[in-house]
């Protein structure tokens, strides 16, 4: 196959979540456990990093990754879903595999698919640890798709797991609760395996304090060692000052990264390298390293999509939030900053909970509707209906394209522009 057919089988013949929903989503470890046998176990073969969490992962997983490259360690990194090019999902210190390694890997194990029938996630996963093991990463860092305990990356035994926070998102698989959501993330929790916890929350804490004991697994909290303050940003970097036990740490630190929230995931980063530099797996990471380690993080790494300017005047900032708890904060940094007008281009997945998200959108904005180009997208008009009732408003458009040209031509220079509600509305402008 051509690599076109190739990826034309794998989201055309296989359920793919992120374009169908919830037909595609297995709550079972059965197929990929099979897919990881045929290819010999390679999950076993590489060291690795576990990464579950509503918010922050991909953020978490790059600056990670950042981190471990400055020690010359070769790292693997799977994150999902993609923005524009499959290959994102599979990385290797920021360089994609090959589109030749794809199709080999579909092309030799045709069969074995047809057999287990898997769905589009249990391939790129078994894909991602074949690729990891034959190219002897030092360590990979592993993201769940979704949820943790039944998520087909949890057939990894890794050196450390990390849970960056919880809120409400896919709650028609994970549980309608904060403390059931927060239930299937902590399966990643293994025996005697330590694990970070980005945020501390009331209802959500004792569930992950309870899972790690039964397991006898170490477990701390990043934010009761770590604090990290915004000094200020330029075009291209953010400065923190880094405390740890509230004594300085690391001062004026250079991220290329932007927006405030990123504060908390590097509080669990922090902690991360701190639990990761007493496994003693590795030569510990130390300053030195660590200031010089997120200063060219897009280029290591190919981190996209968070917060990311496409344009200075008009400003235009796209952002791939998608969830309660990420819109509140990403949508809060929208006040921070200096404009004339707002105005927001707004798609989303038609199983959102538009009741939860659509009130922490501002009413004084003028809004652009409209469906992101899967079959999942919300119709732009249907969007705009239910926005009315929220105060929010503006007309609706056939694709994305169209609304960012419609907004360029009513923006002053002066203005924002914003971008978001999904990857997938993201996915189309970058």
């Amino acid at each position: 196959m051509t690599y076109k057919e190739t990826l034309d089988y794998l989201y055309h013949q296989l359920p793919m979540y992120q374009r169908v929903g919830k037909q595609a989503f297995k709550k079972d470890l059965t197929n990929i456990r099979l897919l990881c046998k045929h290819l010999e176990n390679p999950q076993n073969k590489f060291r690795s990093i576990h990464i579950a969490g509503t918010n922050g992962k991909g953020s978490t997983a790059h600056l990670l990754s950042a981190a471990l490259q400055n020690l010359g360690l070769k790292v693997g990194l799977y994150t999902s879903p993609h923005y524009k090019d499959f290959r994102e999902r599979i990385k290797i210190n920021g360089t994609y595999i090959s589109r030749k390694k794809v199709i080999d890997f579909v092309d030799k194990n045709k069969s074995s698919f047809d057999e287990i029938k898997p769905s589009f996630f249990e391939i790129t996963v078994a894909m991602a640890f074949d690729f990891f093991a034959k190219e002897k990463v030092d360590i990979a860092i592993v993201e769940t798709g979704l949820g943790g305990r039944l998520d087909s990356t949890n057939i990894i035994t890794p050196l450390m797991s990390i849970i960056t926070n919880i809120s409400y998102d896919h709650q028609q698989f994970l549980g309608d609760t904060l403390k059931e959501i927060a239930g299937e993330k902590a399966g990643i929790i293994k025996a005697s395996i330590p694990v970070v916890i980005g945020e501390r929350q009331a209802e959500t804490d004792h569930v992950f304090i309870q899972k790690a004991k039964a397991e006898n697994a170490s477990i701390s909290f990043a934010e009761d060692h770590f604090r990290v303050q915004k000094i200020k940003s330029s075009n291209s970097q953010t400065y923190f000052d880094i405390y740890y036990q509230n004594q300085p740490y690391l001062t004026n630190l250079g991220v290329q990264l932007k927006g405030s929230f990123q504060q908390k995931n590097l509080q669990t980063v922090f902690e991360s390298i701190r639990v990761f530099n007493q496994l003693n797996e590795f030569d510990a990471l130390r300053k030195a390293q660590l200031y010089s380690a997120f200063l060219d993080l897009k280029n290591k790494t190919a981190y996209q999509g968070r917060w990311q300017v496409l344009q200075d005047k008009p400003l235009i900032i796209a952002d791939s939030a998608h969830n309660e708890g990420g819109l509140k904060v990403v949508l809060q940094e929208l006040t921070d900053l200096r404009y004339q007008n707002l105005h927001i281009i707004l798609g989303v997945v038609n199983d959102k909970d538009l009741a939860k998200i659509l009130p922490l959108f501002p009413e004084n904005a003028a809004y652009y509707f409209a469906k992101a180009d899967i079959p999942r997208g919300l119709n732009a008009k249907k969007l705009q209906t239910t926005a009315k009732k929220f105060n929010l408003k503006g007309s609706s458009y056939i694709s994305i394209k169209n609304a960012l040209k419609a907004a360029k031509r009513n923006a002053s220079s002066e203005d924002l522009i914003f971008i978001g509600g999904s990857i997938f509305t993201v996915a189309e402008v970058l």
